[in-house]
């Protein structure tokens, strides 16, 4: 991927080094199971985590810039740039439907973190809260996506951030608003599937990114591609069940299967319209 001459973004919170403690909570061994397998890409942690006590410790680094291992400033330097270029993909296509974009912040953070939506670990994987408007992602996942997802490459990197951006982008147009008030009034199997289809157009809207950059700034290399589509397969519902508790339970899935989750990416990169990407007028995933 071709991003070293690319913008950086003013939006990145660099809360690395700075230790997070918990307050007593509920929900124990069983929430946490519960957060690996149903939100490794999580909206909105507070929906499944018991809100408490949280405190934080030392001083903010508040640079990406800071002395620290070479390889992890450069993976904050790579996050601030494609942050960049999903502002600058959005300003655009927010701006020829009429509508102004509103660009999050992104937080960087060790371990644990404390968010507007609540006290959250790294092993959840990166998250957007709605409450404050903020990514937050702890660098050591893209360690996991390459040795323990068998996804490595910077572009599958990138989609990882253009999709938790593509999370921005249904809050700010009232998608995920509806859906979190129609999940509340609705059975079990119902709000899964509403789930389901809210992590599917992320994808797709990861994707429209991936195709308006590559033709704005031509940031795509031979085998980008490839890279992201490893990656949203690594991530389906099917495959992390699989991996966490032996078997495959479709019916709690939140996020969609490996198979769905390749094809509304590979659907938003192909063709770049914000159209293709309603997935609740669709009757097959």
């Amino acid at each position: 991927m071709r991003w070293t001459s690319g913008r950086r973004s003013e939006n990145v919170e660099d809360r690395r080094g700075v230790r997070v403690t918990r307050g007593i909570m509920g929900g124990g061994i069983g929430t946490i199971i519960l957060v690996l397998v149903a939100l490794y890409f999580g909206v909105d942690p507070s929906m499944l985590l018991n809100l408490g006590t949280t405190r934080e410790s030392g001083v903010p680094t508040g640079s990406v810039s800071q002395e620290r291992p070479a390889e992890e400033n450069r993976m904050a330097d790579f996050v601030s740039v494609v942050l960049a270029d999903t502002e600058d993909t959005w300003h655009e296509l927010f701006r020829r439907s009429g509508k102004t974009y509103q660009e999050p912040k992104l937080v960087l953070f060790s371990d644990a973190v404390d968010s507007a939506c609540g006290y959250a670990q790294s092993a959840m994987g990166p998250f957007y809260c709605s409450r404050d408007n903020k990514v937050y992602i702890d660098l050591q996942f893209y360690r996991d996506l390459q040795d323990r997802f068998h996804a490595p490459g910077e572009f599958a990197q990138a989609y990882v951030i253009a999709h938790e951006i593509g999370h921005h982008v249904q809050h700010l147009l009232g998608i995920s608003d509806k859906v979190h008030a129609m999940q509340q009034n609705t059975d079990k199997a119902t709000a899964n599937n509403l789930s389901v289809r809210l992590e599917l157009q992320a994808d797709c809207f990861a994707g429209i990114w991936g195709h308006h950059a590559d033709r704005s700034r031509n940031i795509v290399e031979s085998g980008d591609i490839e890279a992201a589509l490893r990656a949203a397969g690594s991530i389906g519902d099917d495959r992390i069940q699989k991996q966490s508790q032996g078997y495959v339970v479709p019916e709690s899935f939140t996020h969609g299967s490996s198979e769905q989750r390749v094809r509304w990416f590979k659907r938003g990169i192909e063709t770049g319209d914000f159209a293709q990407c309603n997935t609740f007028k669709t009757g097959s995933l």
